[in-house]
């Protein structure tokens, strides 16, 4: 073990913010701050804080466990390896390579999700292959490639957010989904600038917001489109910017005229008034932002939804302008690198398209493989999980929960417990690793080293800290000894590094060009990381090329900074352009999109798009509308928060957050237990009575497995183009519970 602290990052949300581990002389590390880090200054929430207690074999895996009748026992490593290799084997030999399933997670390093998506296609021979960050953003990332042609969470920093003039934030919590981040918010206002909340609860985001609207859940398409039909109607438009940088825009704008804003209050239950004091708000300042989260994007119409924001930001001239711009505030740790790598259903390394020919021998050729020989797109999460039993009989699961995360819940369980064979990698013994056939102990961030890529295109190095307990081994070790004995011996190597090397040549020339970076840059250069696109190992700028932004921040004056950015001369915006337009600064390209967008003529792109109900509206059997999401202490479906005494006492279960006039009428106190029940199932949970939430809306947390899981209720309905399922809305019904 290192005797000073090591630097590295959170495992948990997508600022992967920065912090120390320091040995402690009784065994084991502690966080310790650090300051340096830009994203979060030292700041961490208690999730951070607390992260070592994970590491703990009190509560962590540390032996392979193999199934024997009903129960897990404890196993070799050559016993459960020999197990997994000879069922896969089986299974391809009897029902063929699609037969075969893996299902990864938005929380696995680059280097993980790079080898998984590898070892399926060439080891395994499968398309059947996604992972959980299918349900974080991927309605946003869809949105934005047919706006701008390239999807990074944020095309900005962090940084740029207090020095614009308004933000809407649409459906994000990030007081308690990304506290640290809320600092930015907080000198947004403190600059003179305004902040703009909409969510169906008044949550202590939106207590802290200028103005909150509350719309109806499922509403937020026809919200956006009313917004944009008065910018058309005060002629607010930037006409010169819509001209020059744009294509589309008449029959975007034809739509939004169908979407006058008395139309637009009786759908979203959002007045008038408020109304126009959001298109003022946002139009005034010379600079504004528009950030979604998992609110508009988690609905059956997700696309549609972020495209109507994204034409907003196009219509008033705020898209690859400094301070200005749409943003995905992405949630899950690597949620941003983990697609961009090759363990989603339809993509190769470097964002390239599965299906196309270029990418594949591109591809290919670094792997050492025929292009013909990989297979196709396969399912998207949800209905890979849905065809489980059936078409795909085997499945290798890493880093994900979907016993608890994935919607009708239920469902999804019955068709885990339906498969021939389960495996499982992770840390702790989850609610789906129970169910497993072989469970491996694998490492977790302080014991390994890898890099992740946070909300900003910021790609980072976790480095280890600890060496993990014994009987616990990578995954990329994993990966190495399945494809051995499935007869692939050479390919998979099991240090990092290497793999990152490999990873470098495989993204280069892609839309997530990763080839200018390299692990010495990421420890070198003051360990802030580097901003993708990539594509030169030494980027350098003189006084001339250097934004002047960044000049006067570095020498302290942050006012002569903000004056620069107003005047369009951003930190780093002046650095060289590259082929796709975006200027280079010597930390990669932290803003895109300042010269061209990154489509082929180099224009962003109006996306007509028109309100639609939600998959499942309320009726008299179903009459209130269920929406979903996180509190402070616990992270994503809990497998690892729920095993932290200070987390869970400060968040020990689900609850039912319903307002007080739902309540009168059902007759329920503070703390009753109340039953939620959908079409697909029912949960149950102490009632939470607060005027913060609509009258026909209830929330609950899904952290938790059990009769109060959240996911037993949600509707899988899909968006047509990313194929997100409906978690944010559904119909229920509420009764005291019996």
């Amino acid at each position: 073990m290192p005797t000073t602290s090591t630097p590295t990052h959170c495992p948990y949300c997508a600022l992967q913010c920065g912090m120390a581990l320091s040995p402690l002389p009784t065994g084991g590390v502690e966080v310790v701050e650090r300051p340096d880090f830009p994203v979060n200054r030292g700041a961490l929430c208690g999730k951070g804080r607390t992260a070592p207690a994970v590491l703990s074999s009190r509560v962590r895996l540390t032996s392979p466990l193999v199934r024997s009748g009903d129960s897990l026992v404890p196993a070799t490593w050559e016993e459960a390896l020999d197990r997994i290799a000879g069922e896969f084997a089986r299974v391809r030999s009897e029902h063929g390579a699609d037969a075969l399933g893996v299902f990864g997670g938005g929380g696995l390093t680059n280097e993980k999700a790079y080898t998984l998506g590898k070892f399926a296609r060439v080891v395994l021979g499968t398309s059947q292959i996604d992972y959980n960050g299918r349900f974080c953003m991927s309605s946003a990332a869809a949105a934005g490639i047919k706006a701008f042609g390239l999807d990074r969470g944020l095309p900005f920093p962090l940084e740029d957010i207090p020095r614009t003039g308004c933000v809407i934030l649409v459906g994000s919590n990030l007081a308690e989904t990304m506290p640290p981040a809320l600092r930015f918010f907080n000198e947004l206002r403190e600059n003179g600038g305004t902040l703009i909340v909409i969510d169906p609860r008044r949550t202590k985001t939106a207590e802290q917001a200028d103005l909150h609207l509350a719309p109806r859940p499922g509403t937020d398409l026809a919200l956006a489109l009313g917004l944009l039909h008065l910018i058309v109607a005060e002629g607010r438009v930037d006409e010169e910017y819509v001209r020059e940088r744009t294509t589309g825009w008449e029959d975007a704008r034809a739509a939004a005229m169908a979407h006058w804003p008395e139309y637009v209050e009786r759908i979203t239950g959002v007045s008038v008034p408020q109304l126009r004091e959001t298109v003022r708000l946002f139009c005034e300042p010379e600079a504004a932002m528009v950030l979604t989260a998992r609110g508009p994007e988690q609905q059956s119409k997700g696309t549609d939804t972020v495209g109507a924001w994204i034409n907003l930001c196009l219509a008033t001239g705020r898209a690859g302008r400094p301070l200005s711009g749409y943003g995905c505030l992405t949630g899950q740790g690597n949620g941003q690198g983990g697609r961009e790598h090759g363990q989603k259903a339809d993509q190769l390394p470097g964002y390239r398209k599965l299906d196309d020919p270029a990418a594949r021998r591109h591809v290919a050729e670094v792997w050492g493989v025929d292009p013909d020989s990989l297979p196709g797109p396969g399912r998207s999460a949800y209905e890979l999980l849905d065809a489980l039993g059936s078409d795909v009989r085997s499945l290798l699961l890493m880093g994900s929960n979907p016993v608890v995360s994935a919607p009708h819940a239920a469902h999804i369980e019955e068709r885990i417990k339906s498969l021939e064979f389960l495996a499982v990698c992770d840390v702790v013994l989850s609610e789906t690793a129970a169910l497993a056939d072989v469970v491996l102990p694998v490492t977790q961030w302080a014991e390994e080293t890898g890099t992740t890529t946070s909300l900003e295109g910021r790609v980072l190095l976790r480095r280890q800290a600890i060496t993990a307990p014994e009987g616990v081994r990578s995954d990329l070790e994993v990966l190495h000894e399945l494809a051995a004995r499935l007869g692939v011996e050479k390919g998979f190597p099991t240090d990092p590094e290497e793999v990152f090397e490999e990873l470098r040549r495989a993204s280069a020339g892609g839309i997530a060009d990763y080839s200018g970076i390299t692990y010495a840059r990421l420890m070198e250069e003051s360990g802030a990381g580097v901003f993708w696109p990539c594509p030169a190992e030494t980027e350098t700028e003189t006084e001339g090329e250097a934004g002047a932004g960044d000049r006067a921040a570095a020498a302290g004056d942050t006012g002569a900074g903000d004056r620069a950015a107003a005047a369009g001369d951003t930190g780093g915006a002046a650095g060289v352009v590259g082929e796709q337009g975006h200027r280079r600064a010597a930390g990669g390209t932290p803003r895109l999109f300042l010269d061209r967008f990154a489509t082929e003529d180099g224009r962003a792109r109006f996306v007509p798009v028109s309100h639609r109900p939600n998959a499942e509206e309320p009726d008299d059997d179903y009459p209130v509308l269920l929406t979903t999401g996180r509190v402070v202490s616990q992270y994503q479906s809990g497998a690892q928060t729920r095993r932290v005494d200070e987390l869970n006492a400060a968040a020990p279960g689900p609850f039912v957050e319903l307002h007080p006039r739902l309540a009168a009428r059902l007759g329920a106190s503070e703390g009753d237990p109340l039953a939620v029940v959908s079409r697909r199932g029912r949960a149950v949970a102490p009632a939470r009575i607060t005027t913060g939430i609509r009258p026909d809306t209830v929330f609950m947390p899904f952290h938790w497995p059990g009769e109060g899981r959240a996911n037993t209720l949600t509707n899988p309905a899909l968006d047509p183009t990313s194929r997100m399922p409906e978690f944010k809305v559904c119909a229920v019904r509420v009764e005291i519970a019996q």
